[in-house]
């Protein structure tokens, strides 16, 4: 009876052995995966970040652009209602 109770303890031990070797094996890929993905976010927002700035940029340059206009517009119309004066 003994024996049988031992051969038990023994294999339960195994299993459990077993067990945490799989669990670690699995938190490694579990670990790999997320800074697989992490690194992808990283790129990503890096390069929303760089497209914002650009966006920034251009509508800065086309705010002046238009302000230029507008004011070569303002410009005309002043001078036009001065020669109706």
């Amino acid at each position: 009876m003994s024996d049988n109770v031992e051969n038990a303890v023994f294999e339960i031990l195994k299993r459990i052995q077993g067990d945490i070797t799989l669990g670690r094996s699995e938190m490694k890929q579990f670990r790999q995966d997320a800074e697989t993905r992490f690194e992808r976010l990283e790129t990503l927002v890096r390069k929303q970040r760089r497209d914002g700035a650009a966006m920034l940029v251009m509508m800065r340059a086309a705010a002046g652009d238009f302000e230029e206009r507008l004011a070569v517009v303002e410009q005309q119309l002043a001078a036009f209602e001065a020669r109706e004066h």
